[in-house]
């Protein structure tokens, strides 16, 4: 199954200021989600956040978030940045 992933507009402006490592974790994040959908039990750190919500690290001082739609095949990414200003 593919699943169609949305990442927010805010955080799309935020990328180019990441390092370029996060960066590259982050695109590989994004396709481990689009074939595997929501659930990435094998990325550091990965839980579940509470209903329909997601995350992992990308490294020690980064993490992404996510949420699914289980009606749907949609994820979307609400967040990438550093672990300390985290929604969470």
């Amino acid at each position: 199954m593919i699943y169609q992933v949305r990442i927010k507009k805010q955080e799309l402006k935020k990328l180019p200021k990441l390092p370029l490592l996060i960066q590259e974790k982050f695109r590989f994040l994004i396709q481990d989600l689009i074939e595997k959908g929501p659930v990435q039990a094998e990325w550091s750190n990965y839980s579940k956040l509470g209903k329909d919500k997601y995350h992992c690290h990308l490294n020690y001082s980064y993490v992404a978030c996510w949420t699914f739609e289980k009606e749907t095949i949609s994820i979307e990414v609400y967040y990438v940045g550093s672990r300390e200003n985290a929604p969470y």
